[in-house]
């Protein structure tokens, strides 16, 4: 071989080896960039789907019926406590509006209601003279509720008969070991929800046969709300719990549907190794 045609050769392998090692480096790159998006779209799943949760950490109501004039049942749910802290009690304020009010007993808290004079005295459903009504509900936890975990009060009442069309919010005061939190604050149609709103239930029309207009369709009646109130907090804590389970499975199946991509996507790219 002369001289000539080993510099040639010699140049063809250089050239072939640096071509190799741009490939090579594209490819490395490639997985770099694979990778880094696989990890940024599986974060960001799991923040859009850690979104909800975070903004459901209120005080909620929910009522088994909302129909003006009817008795309902008010149920009341929380699963966190005050940054952090234990939750000790809750003090639900009344509507103006509602006048008796019948707590539901829960053998984790101490239930007390209290009432204030009526500026007028009003005429109840049997005719008896009603001179006060009932301000506030007081729940005191017999052991505090750690912050994490969910629990239900319940309230029977009566929602006014002429309050269709309107939306009635029931206060909160949430006292904790340290601290409190005061959920009060009103939501107004067509802004965004505060960061501490208070409980509401929107009041519907009225329907035929409803309200309390007797002894015998008021025990009907009262046998019904007691029916739902057990229905209510059973079905409501059964979708809490599996809320929670639903939402962690599919942040790790997404983040790992994310991975499986970018490794797929990276074997498809590296393609198939040049021969010696």
């Amino acid at each position: 071989m002369t001289s000539t045609t080993r510099s040639s050769a010699a140049r063809s392998t250089s050239a072939r080896s640096s071509s190799a090692r741009s490939s090579s480096g594209r490819r490395s790159q490639r997985l770099r960039l694979v990778g880094s998006g696989a990890l940024v779209a599986a974060g960001s799943v799991a923040l859009a789907l850690a979104a909800p949760a975070a903004a459901s950490a209120h005080v909620t109501a929910a009522a088994s019926t909302t129909a003006a004039g009817a008795y309902t049942v008010v149920t009341f749910s929380l699963a966190h406590g005050c940054e952090g802290s234990p939750t000790t009690g809750l003090t639900i304020t009344i509507p103006d509006g509602i006048n008796s009010v019948s707590p539901t007993v829960n053998p984790n808290w101490e239930v007390v209601k209290n009432e204030v004079a009526l500026a007028e005295p009003i005429t109840d459903s049997h005719g008896a003279s009603v001179t006060e009504r009932v301000s506030d509900v007081v729940y005191t936890a017999k052991t505090p509720l750690a912050d994490g975990y969910r629990d239900t009060v319940s309230l029977q009442l009566q929602l006014p008969e002429d309050a269709a069309g309107e939306t009635l919010a029931f206060p909160v005061l949430q006292t904790c070991e340290t601290g409190s939190t005061a959920w009060d604050q009103p939501t107004v149609e067509g802004e965004d929800e505060p960061e501490l709103p208070a409980p509401v239930v929107a009041v519907t029309a009225a329907e035929e046969g409803e309200g309390h207009h007797g002894a015998g369709s008021g025990s009907a009646s009262h046998e019904d709300e007691e029916t739902a109130a057990a229905t209510t907090a059973s079905s409501t804590s059964s979708a809490g719990g599996a809320d929670v389970v639903a939402r962690v499975l599919g942040v790790g199946g997404l983040v790992v549907g994310a991975v499986g991509v970018a490794v797929a996507l990276a074997s498809r790219r590296r393609g198939p190794k040049a021969s010696a």
